[in-house]
């Protein structure tokens, strides 16, 4: 019994041992595993980069513009009255000084007659108290007092006539009339919108400039700009900006008067105005998917020696697939452009491609970016 006891006991140690033994060789081989890189260590990503390098930046913009006349306005009475008589064709040009208009002066011609007769009188009066003046028949006070008789007359008559010339409506310069809002019959105000008119001849095109380039803008410069509908390209000089930024939108605006034929151009017409800037040699492009918008800023990735980095970086222009970089670039730095949502700072890297070639081998590696030859994207 005790025999049976002892060789149970033996058994049992001797299971225990062998247990513990392969536990302890596992946990070996798992930790040789981890040291040599495996486990649960993440692999480098693969990724193609370009080289930054400089280019020439032909630095243009489009932005929108309005065509207008260099003068416009709506045509209103000066007096109220009722319209008698309209002398224009719609959609006619007509000189500086053209009758328009005429309304009712019936009641101020009756007036005018009436002080015609009364001056008639007055200078009567005025011619005999002279007479009379001569051979001391009246004082000098009487005489006078006829004088300022003669003299009001004269007054309310010019008054009267300047009334009756205020009921003619001409074109207060040459241009191109537009519909007529009232007929005749109609009773107007100075209020009442009669008509319009513009100065086609001499045109203008109105556009915003944004803030960052103010600096460039000056007066004789000249801008190309194209309508809707018409081939033709037109060109406008500048003549004038604002005295201020506008703060909602942080633009200027500008003025330029259009040169040469405006044929095809209508005032309140839209125009893609075309400005454009001096070239830039030294501009660095980078194509536009390796940017990444933060919250604040924006940032590259930079691949130095197996390891990527986070740069902060500020744009400039861009265009359909690239974007100038203005800060938080060098020439010879090497940008990553795939596996950005892979990333993190300061991952393993390894390339596939640099500047659209492959770079051979498994493992191979592109040099440190301080070290990489400059090359175009």
């Amino acid at each position: 019994m005790n025999l049976n006891r002892i060789t149970l006991n033996l058994i049992l140690s001797l299971g225990l041992f062998l247990f513990f033994s392969c536990s302890s060789t596992e946990r070996k081989k798992e930790a040789q595993q981890t040291q040599k890189g495996g486990g649960t260590q993440r692999p480098p990503v693969r990724a193609e980069a370009i080289t930054v390098a400089t280019t020439t930046l032909l630095d243009n913009i489009e932005i929108p513009g309005s065509i207008s006349a260099t003068e416009a306005t709506e045509i209103h009475p000066e007096v109220a009255g009722l319209i008698t008589g309209i002398y224009f064709k719609e959609g006619a040009y007509v000189s500086k000084g053209t009758t328009l208009f005429r309304l009712n002066d019936a009641d101020l011609q009756a007036q005018l007659r009436k002080l015609q007769v009364q001056q008639k009188i007055a200078r009567q009066n005025e011619s005999r108290s002279a007479e009379l003046l001569k051979i001391g028949g009246i004082s000098q006070q009487d005489y006078e007092a006829t004088q300022l008789q003669t003299s009001n007359t004269a007054a309310d008559m010019a008054v009267v006539q300047t009334q009756i010339a205020k009921t003619i409506v001409r074109a207060p310069f040459s241009g191109k009339i537009g519909f007529r809002m009232v007929s005749v019959g109609a009773y107007v105000s100075p209020a009442t919108v009669m008509t319009t008119i513009s100065q086609t001849g001499n045109l203008k095109v109105d556009f915003t400039v944004p803030e960052k380039y103010i600096p460039q803008i000056r007066t004789g410069q000249f801008v190309n700009f194209t309508v809707e509908g018409v081939s033709k390209k037109f060109t406008g000089r500048i003549v004038a900006t604002q005295s201020n930024i506008t703060e909602n939108t942080r633009t200027l605006g500008v003025r330029a008067a259009v040169q040469g034929d405006t044929k095809g151009l209508t005032p309140g017409g839209f125009a893609k105005v075309t400005l454009d800037f001096a070239p830039d040699p030294n501009a660095i492009m980078i194509p536009t998917q390796a940017v990444i918008p933060q919250a604040r800023g924006k940032k590259v990735y930079l691949y130095k020696g197996g390891i990527a980095k986070f740069t902060d970086v500020e744009t400039g222009v861009r265009d359909s697939a690239n974007v100038q970089i203005t800060k938080g670039l060098n020439p010879g730095d090497t940008v990553l452009l795939t596996g950005l949502l892979s990333l993190r700072p300061d991952a393993k890297v390894v390339l596939s491609k640099l500047n659209n070639k492959p770079v051979k081998g498994p493992n191979a590696q592109a040099k440190d970016s301080t070290k990489a030859a400059a090359a175009k994207p």
